[in-house]
């Protein structure tokens, strides 16, 4: 049935109508047991310039506490605040994937529950990049994280939201100076600076994609960078803004075993998503990771102008023996190029291969018999190669290396390692 000009204006005067009463921001919390960290949180919400009606905040608790039921109670006339309960182990993707299914707003927002905001973040954050329906992921600066290399915290007295007015007021005249270390060097790697301090991603994107957080990693770090990793494998742009801005609370925290987590959510990070970016933010971390990248890919353009491929490694059986070997030749589409190489793998046994040259390998401390270095890590400048030999040496009970050195070759950092 065709509509006649004012019904057709009744119609689309709904749906823009419609469009604008939808919530313009979605903001995601995980939590379990940072209730003096967010009872901050949630009175600089409540001080967002930002109509409350505009934003609604989610949180995804990974255990029953009542005492945030109770918090949440106080602000029910302040913040559109829904509360959703994960399992009670330390889950955080289970508990920010909680979150975002249950949004309703344009854009979801993701930080944390030690990430107090200015009173204009949200406001500035939705006008400045998202106001005209964009589809990109924007990161915003969060100052303090220097305070996580402080050591073992058992506790923190936190200062309620009055006392951090000064360090709002330092942070909006900071403008030109980034005091955020991720803005500092140059953003090289896109993904590597996707931390869920601060970070804003269309939901619309998130649902359409099938964004949502990893939930297989567990415990602390790695599950933002490995989502950031597929928001720009996406070819959704990751954008560093420095003036939408939020101030890191410090925490109780145990660094130790932090690392460990870290350390094995980044293997499974390098296993799932094997590429010369992500070994090199495993190896060196991500900041740093961004001010070589460039250099490092020199470094490996060089070496691999004496290839026929790219280079890689490959694991499986040699006479029964798990063996692992480092600067093989790969094709196109990552198999072996040497057939006398792929020969010397037992024919009944698979074999796995990475797009890795080894500085960072998805294995556990010496659980493979022998690895084989051939001749092309030597190849790279002195500060790649150590760093594959210190990472053989740690996967593998026998370190060989196959070729015939250099004399002007450092042998300082293959100690222990038989040639």
């Amino acid at each position: 049935m065709k509509l006649n000009f004012k019904e057709q204006f009744n119609v689309s005067h709904k749906i823009v109508r419609g469009k604008i009463n939808q919530k313009k921001l979605s903001v995601s919390i995980p939590y379990k047991q940072r209730l003096e960290n967010i009872a901050v949180v949630l009175e600089a919400l409540a001080h967002q310039t930002m109509h409350k009606d505009d934003f609604e905040v989610i949180i995804g608790a990974m255990d029953y506490c009542e005492n945030l039921i109770s918090l949440c109670n106080k602000y029910i006339n302040k913040i559109n605040i829904i509360t959703v309960l994960s399992p009670d182990n330390f889950m955080i993707p289970w508990a920010r994937n909680l979150a975002m299914r249950q949004a309703t707003g344009q854009v979801i927002v993701q930080m944390d529950a030690d990430t107090l905001l200015p009173p204009n973040a949200l406001q500035n954050l939705y006008d400045t990049h998202f106001a005209f329906e964009q589809r990109i992921c924007v990161v915003g600066q969060v100052i303090g994280y220097e305070n996580n290399n402080e050591g073992f915290i058992e506790s923190v007295q936190v200062k309620p939201y009055e006392n951090y007015q000064d360090a709002i007021m330092d942070l909006e005249n900071s403008t030109g100076k980034p005091k955020d270390p991720r803005f500092q060097v140059r953003h090289v790697i896109p993904w590597a600076f996707g931390w869920t301090g601060f970070i804003a991603l269309p939901l619309e994107v998130v649902r359409e994609l099938d964004l949502y957080f990893d939930e297989t990693f567990q415990g602390w770090g790695v599950d933002d960078l490995e989502w950031s990793y597929r928001i720009c494998k996406n070819k959704i742009p990751i954008i560093l803004s420095e003036k939408v801005r939020a101030i890191h609370l410090p925490h109780a925290r145990d660094p130790e075993e932090n690392r460990k987590t870290e350390t094995l959510n980044y293997r499974r990070f390098l296993m799932k998503w094997p590429s010369p970016d992500v070994e090199l933010a495993h190896c060196f971390g991500d900041v740093e990771a961004n001010s070589l990248y460039l250099d490092f890919m020199e470094d490996r353009r060089k070496v691999m102008s004496y290839l026929k491929g790219h280079l890689g490694i490959a694991r499986g059986f040699v006479n029964g023996k798990d063996t692992l070997i480092v600067g093989l030749e790969l094709n196109e589409a990552n198999e072996i190029l040497d057939s006398q190489r792929t020969k010397q793998f037992d024919t009944h046994a698979a074999i796995e291969i990475y797009p890795l040259i080894g500085m960072a390998l998805p294995f556990s401390d010496k659980e493979i018999e022998e690895c084989k270095v051939l001749n092309s890590i030597p190849k790279f400048s002195d500060k790649y190669a150590s760093a594959v030999y210190k990472e053989v040496d740690r996967v593998s009970k026998n370190v060989v290396l196959i070729y015939n050195l250099n004399p002007e070759f450092n042998l300082r950092n293959t100690a222990g390692i038989s040639t």
